[in-house]
């Protein structure tokens, strides 16, 4: 039975820290309807910035990770202004393909800036783990708890309470009419990418707290992937619930089924579960529903 409990917890907090990653794609998609396919070499990328702050200038992890938000904020608002700012009223496609092309850019850039090899991340959490009980979780899994339901909170109360988050949903609906209302679609597409980005950053440092950072690490946006399809990718909240249920799916079948086969089905049933709940809701649990008059 505690075995049973370790291997729920674990998981239900590994299903939140990929809800932090599923965010970036939820906030983006919300502002602008463009599903970005580059959110897990953003991760990297924030993992980068984070090191340089820390390993390079050696600041305190405090001081580090505030100014990497900082600087992930920054870049969100320059690839805004280099790519998304001269599509305002194109097709979604043109913007999806941006982000396709932007793997391979970002990649790029970072190998010139940062090299190929691996790097010591800094510990940003403390390494010795929690222990409750008998139940034993790693800090960085418990902040990563801690941080995906105060950053789903202060999300949902920003897109529906605040002039700025609902100006963001108006865009997302259609840019022409935005632009007729008196909103500006630039602004509020840049401010999406720069929560986007953010969000990023704070998902790099509790993934990678006290790892190695390589390249790799951008597998965990497709590991977030099956968390945003399942919530709706409009629903901040929703992703707190389908984090916890992909986590929870994914934790007992690497504990109970993975050993049986000798073979990986935990890394394919998160995508299983959510084909099979899409082709019941298509706009999955939490998605709106699109009402329209003829």
């Amino acid at each position: 039975m505690i075995d049973f409990l370790n291997y729920a917890v674990l998981g239900i907090l590994t299903g939140q820290l990929y809800a932090i990653v599923a965010m970036g794609f939820v906030v983006i998609y919300r502002a602008s309807r463009v599903f970005n396919f580059a959110q897990g070499e953003l991760i990297v990328l924030g993992g980068f910035i984070v090191w340089t702050f820390v390993m390079v200038f050696k600041l305190h992890p405090v001081i580090g990770a505030l100014l990497s938000i900082l600087a992930g904020a920054l870049v969100g608002i320059l690839i805004e202004r280099l790519f998304f700012r001269r599509l305002v009223g194109r097709s979604v496609f043109a913007m999806v393909m941006v982000t396709i092309g932007m793997i391979i850019l970002l990649r790029g850039v970072m190998l010139i800036l940062w090299g190929a090899h691996e790097r010591q991340f800094p510990a940003i959490f403390p390494l010795e783990p929690v222990i409750i009980g008998e139940i034993f979780i790693p800090s960085p899994l418990l902040a990563s708890g801690f941080l995906s339901v105060v950053a789903a909170l202060a999300l949902h109360h920003f897109f529906n309470r605040s002039r700025a988050g609902l100006a963001l949903s108006a865009v997302s609906e259609d840019h022409e009419v935005a632009q007729s209302m008196g909103i500006s679609v630039r602004k509020s597409m840049a401010l999406a990418w720069a929560l986007g980005v953010s969000l990023s950053i704070v998902g790099a440092m509790t993934y990678l707290s006290g790892k190695t950072l390589t390249y790799n690490a951008a597998e965990i946006g497709f590991a977030a992937l099956p968390i945003a399809l399942l919530a709706g990718l409009e629903s901040i909240r929703g992703l707190l619930l389908g984090g916890a249920i992909i986590g929870l799916i994914q934790g007992l079948t690497s504990a109970y089924i993975d050993p049986i086969f000798g073979g990986q089905a935990s890394a394919i049933v998160p995508y299983l579960f959510m084909l099979g709940v899409l082709l019941i809701r298509p706009t999955g649990m939490f998605g709106w529903k699109i009402i329209e008059r003829v």
